[in-house]
């Protein structure tokens, strides 16, 4: 199987190459500054000709730094503008792909309670949610030739990257504790389930339009805060306020920490799709093991 990937020197990137190449797929990524074999130029449309499945994640971090409006504009802009010219490369060739699958996140749905979310949740009306629609509907240009399936990732969880090693730092320091509130939803996902999710939906052609890429236990940031403490042998006491994290991050601590979603993955589990890691528990075990 040929998979072509943009944004796949990335966290979650690189791990569903890896697991692609472990299998003997042959995976290529797409980057503006291709230095190995298997590494293409964004303007390389060719690399598209016969793909069984083109995957995007190009995009930039949403915690690089403070938001302002120049901030914001280059996240959104990043998003679309990626999505746009693989669309565009996609249609330019013979052969195109059997599917397009895009990234886009669980910040779709915009801050929510307690409610149960899932794929058929309406859209949200906050920056990250319009964030998520625009860059769910330049992915959507492509359903003309191409199955598309939209990435709505949670938090993905692994030791060496992503936002689990930052999370635990203060836990190492005898300071950790719950954000906020503590009562927010965070719905999260190992980073192996996800990469094993976004694999089962390439290989699924049933599968298309978003899919909620979390596990199927969504806990609360206090719930989440004490799995992590009783993971690292740690207290978990040190409450964060959130005029202190409003402070340090500006509007991002509202999106990122302070509120959250309890999003189901309704799609995959309807679908047959196996969690290997479907509570916190075992989640936190295995990367902590």
């Amino acid at each position: 199987m040929k998979v072509v990937i943009a944004g796949g020197t990335g966290f979650l990137g690189s791990a569903l190459a890896a697991s692609l190449r472990l299998d003997g797929h042959h995976v290529l990524v797409m980057t503006r500054h291709p230095n190995a074999h298997d590494e293409v130029p964004w303007t390389d449309a060719s690399v598209f000709d016969g793909a069984d499945a083109v995957v995007n994640l190009a995009g930039e971090p949403l915690d690089a730094g403070r938001w302002n409006a120049a901030r914001k504009a280059s996240i959104l802009e990043s998003r679309v503008k990626n999505t746009e010219a693989l669309v565009k490369g996609m249609s330019s060739v013979a052969r195109r792909p059997a599917v397009f699958l895009n990234g886009s996140a669980v910040g779709f749905y915009g801050a929510h309670a307690n409610e149960a979310l899932t794929e058929e949740s309406p859209p949200g009306s906050d920056y990250l949610a319009s964030v998520c629609i625009e860059w769910e509907k330049a992915a959507m240009a492509a359903a003309w030739m191409t199955r598309v399936v939209l990435l709505r990732t949670g938090l993905p969880l692994d030791k060496n990257g992503g936002a689990l090693p930052k999370l635990a730092l203060p836990f190492r320091l005898f300071a950790g504790g719950r954000a906020g509130s503590g009562d927010q939803y965070w719905s999260w996902i190992h980073r192996d389930d996800w990469a094993r999710m976004v694999r089962w939906a390439i290989d699924n052609p049933e599968i298309k339009g978003p899919v909620n890429l979390t596990a199927p236990s969504p806990v609360t940031n206090r719930e989440f805060a004490a799995a992590l403490g009783r993971a690292l042998h740690r207290p978990a006491l040190a409450a964060a306020p959130g005029f202190a994290l409003r402070l340090a991050f500006g509007e991002m601590a509202d999106a990122l920490i302070l509120s959250g979603q309890r999003v189901l993955p309704t799609k995959a589990e309807r679908n047959g799709f196996e969690f290997r890691y479907p509570d916190l528990q075992s989640a936190l075990r295995q990367i902590y093991q």
